[in-house]
């Protein structure tokens, strides 16, 4: 499916098949159907609402809290709907004569037949929508208490009175941002009420269980108890795992830029049907972006969450006199004669990068009737976790397991120039300074992150096309195929992105009748920073920061892979590579302008300082002159390093036969000591590269081999030399990491077959 091509009907009827499931369906963890429940009378639900209902805490900038839709509902067409001009038009003018208008919490209460399990759900509708990822009209979110009603009680009320025939808690689940994002959840809470800790304008509700309930804690810090306790995940391969769970970012230290809703092209305060909306009446133009991709970079002024507005239900108010407002507590029964939620669908749009030029695909939300959604007469549905749903069918026998989750995984590094590489020569890895958006090109919901993290649950099995944007920063885009399971995203997890200033777009090609099956980009200081199959069917286009000292390697249908040098200049907006070959001799070349470049760099290192390894020919501004010099002056110093080179050095240079060197102090095969030495131990591993490709463009694959096996011999051995501890610190790293990266390179030449 391409979103380029789908026009807003389609993505509808796409969205509407989805049914109930888009609207906040289920986690389809493999398995049996659903358990069966039965909804309890209106005397024991009461109890059990009052017993578990929570206190909402609201962010300070919160336009939309908790209210009653019933104030808003209309006929038409005979049937009873809440439409979204009116829902919003009505609550901004409502707001301006009372602070929190209608509040109300709605709770619906199902049993577990032949279980002691019960579990009570508390639905809060908002009016509006305001996120970093969509605006939608209308919004409900829900926390489920699963109560186990043969405990006896030993957790307290928000009083500290014990609970007794109203069961105990056995797990809080309260709903993230959407179907796709994992929930916030805590197994086995300590105390009989949860409160909610709702994210300003998206409502995405977190729990608070220890005793600051009105932050967030992820994990334990200052002798606080974790909020949650969804498993720990390694999200990037080799780093520490973090609880999968969308939490509340803003209260977590990254920055969160909120989107500016329009329709139709107007701000919303300027429609006709809102004459009662301003501009005010949205989220704080200070936490908003207008655009992602005309921002320079990502935005550092953007407040994090702020205040405390407490909503607590009015059966137990009385006894807390910290409070903002009371809110009824109501049966759902109560608003099931609404038949719709209606409202024009809003849009949000996502650049894809792509090889001529980046795409913009579409992405809407709609919303749907809590009573139609599987986790309405389901709630187990909703459980997220998979450790928690296994210890809940461990305990309650209608609870299935589920099996195994599926999900992509990732997590967003910011990449930004390496403080140990001379001039713009490495970049680094770092911890991303704002959240970002992901989507699905086959399932058109965006997906927040969350400390960084990207974590889609349920994709579908096969190939789908990942976006990934932020505000301030140049897209991130790759194609992928999801078998189930867990598939990681990025390089091993990892999901660097560049902001906007610093960003390059690398274009490539492969050569005329090659077909692109992946690509990778290896910085020499940061390792691999992209490696997977890019969008695009004529080539790819890859952002990538523009200090770092790139090697593009690229692999055929047919397994044969290719390189070449990307260095890009400071100026540059593209670098435009193509017609990549593959195969062994192609991959040579590589190593010997690759080579080359090491060569340039380290004598004016040698000659000028760190500053002047970026004033010398790098990648592909290396052309056929430029590498006879570097090889005649190489032969020139270190000709008696390596035996034999004298006819490949001589063919190259049009001469009958260049005369091998003299002993310039190292003598023996030794290049010596200092900044000189390492000038030499590269100069005559260029040269043993020049004879490895004269053997191969003479067909003498035996002979390549021998000396690719030679050049990574040398290298293995200078990356650990005695010899290097006296070198700059820069000079030093710049050459241990140009060793290192060039050595799967050369193990690849030596695998490659030599063509006939």
């Amino acid at each position: 499916m391409d979103l380029d091509s789908l026009g807003r009907r389609r993505l509808l009827s796409l969205l509407a098949g989805g049914g109930v499931a888009t609207a906040g369906g289920a986690y389809l963890f493999t398995g049996g159907p659903p358990a069966e429940t039965e909804s309890l009378g209106d005397e024991e639900s009461r109890r059990l609402a009052e017993a578990h209902a929570p206190t909402l805490y609201y962010g300070a900038r919160e336009q939309w809290p908790a209210t009653d839709p019933r104030e808003y509902e209309s006929e038409q067409d005979g049937e009873t709907v809440v439409d979204g001009f009116d829902a919003l038009d009505g609550y901004s003018a409502d707001a301006r004569e009372n602070d929190y208008p209608h509040p109300t919490v709605f709770y619906h209460a199902v049993d577990y037949p032949d279980s002691p399990l019960s579990c009570v759900q508390f639905w809060i509708y908002s009016a509006f929508d305001q996120f970093t990822t969509n605006f939608h009209w209308h919004d409900w979110e829900v926390l489920h208490v699963f109560v186990d009603r043969s405990a006896e009680g030993t957790g307290t009320d928000g009083g500290g009175s014990p609970t007794a025939t109203t069961g105990e808690p056995v797990l809080f689940v309260a709903s993230a941002h959407s179907r796709k994002v994992p929930n916030n959840e805590h197994l086995d809470p300590d105390v009989a009420r949860a409160s909610i800790i709702s994210e300003v304008g998206s409502h995405s509700s977190t729990l608070g269980v220890n005793a600051r309930p009105t932050t967030f804690q992820r994990t334990p810090v200052d002798g606080l108890a974790a909020d949650i306790s969804n498993d720990p995940v390694e999200v990037i391969t080799g780093e520490a795992s973090l609880p999968l769970a969308y939490g509340l970012p803003r209260d977590e230290g990254l920055v969160l830029p909120y989107a500016v809703p329009e329709y139709d092209g107007d701000p919303l305060p300027d429609h006709e049907r809102l004459p009662n909306v301003r501009p005010a009446d949205l989220i704080p133009a200070e936490l908003t972006v207008d655009t992602f991709d005309e921002l320079a970079s990502p935005p550092d002024d953007i407040p994090k969450r702020e205040g405390d507005v407490a909503f607590v239900p009015d059966v137990r108010a009385e006894a807390n006199a910290e409070i903002d407002a009371r809110y009824e507590l109501a049966d759902v029964e109560e608003i099931q004669h609404i038949d719709a939620f209606t409202g024009p669908q809003l849009s949000f749009s996502f650049t894809v990068p792509e090889f001529v030029e980046d795409a913009v695909s579409g992405h809407i939300t709609t919303v749907g009737v809590p009573w139609g959604q599987p986790r309405f007469t389901n709630p187990e549905t909703d459980i997220s976790d998979p450790q928690h749903r296994a210890a809940m069918a461990d305990r309650y026998e209608p609870i299935e397991s589920g099996g195994d989750v599926s999900r992509i995984l990732g997590a967003v590094r910011e990449t930004t120039g390496a403080d140990d590489a001379p001039g713009s020569n490495g970049v680094a890895l770092v911890t991303p300074s704002i959240e970002t958006v992901a989507l699905l090109e086959s399932d058109p919901e965006a997906v927040p992150s969350f400390s960084g993290v990207v974590a889609v649950e349920n994709p579908g099995e096969g190939d789908h096309r990942l976006t990934v944007n932020g505000a301030g920063m140049a897209p991130y885009g790759e194609r992928l195929t999801h078998e189930g399971g867990t598939t990681r995203a990025g390089v091993e997890g990892a999901i660097p992105m560049s902001a906007n200033e610093d960003a390059v777009k690398i274009r490539g090609e492969t050569a005329e009748g090659t077909t692109l099956a992946s690509v990778s980009l290896d910085d020499d200081f940061a390792g691999p920073v992209y490696d997977g199959r890019p969008p695009g069917e004529e080539g790819f286009g890859i952002y990538a920061h523009r200090d770092g000292a790139y090697t593009a390697e690229i692999r055929d249908e047919s397994g044969e892979q290719g390189a070449i040098r990307v260095n890009p200049n400071a100026d540059d907006e593209t670098v435009e590579l193509s017609g990549i070959e593959t195969g062994k001799l192609a991959l040579i070349e590589f190593l010997l302008r690759y080579l080359v470049e090491t060569h340039l760099q380290v004598r004016a290192f040698r000659d000028d300082g760190a500053d002047a390894v970026d004033d010398v020919p790098t990648g592909r501004n290396i052309d056929a002159d430029t590498v006879d010099d570097a090889v005649a002056t190489a032969h020139e110093n270190a000709g008696d390093l390596v035996d034999d080179v004298g006819d490949a050095v001589g063919g190259l240079l049009d001469d009958e036969e260049s005369d091998d060197g003299d002993d310039e102090g190292g003598g023996n095969g030794n290049p010596g000591r200092g900044v000189a030495g390492v000038v030499r131990a590269v100069d005559a591993a260029l040269l043993v590269a020049v004879a490895a490709r004269a053997a191969a463009r003479d067909g003498r694959e035996e002979d390549a081999d021998s000396r690719l096996e030679d050049l990574d011999s040398r290298l293995a051995a200078f990356a650990e030399r005695d010899g290097n501890e006296g070198l700059p610190r820069e000079l030093r790293a710049f050459v241990t990491r140009r060793a290192e990266r060039i050595q799967p390179r050369i193990d690849a030449a030596i695998a490659a077959e030599l063509d006939g």
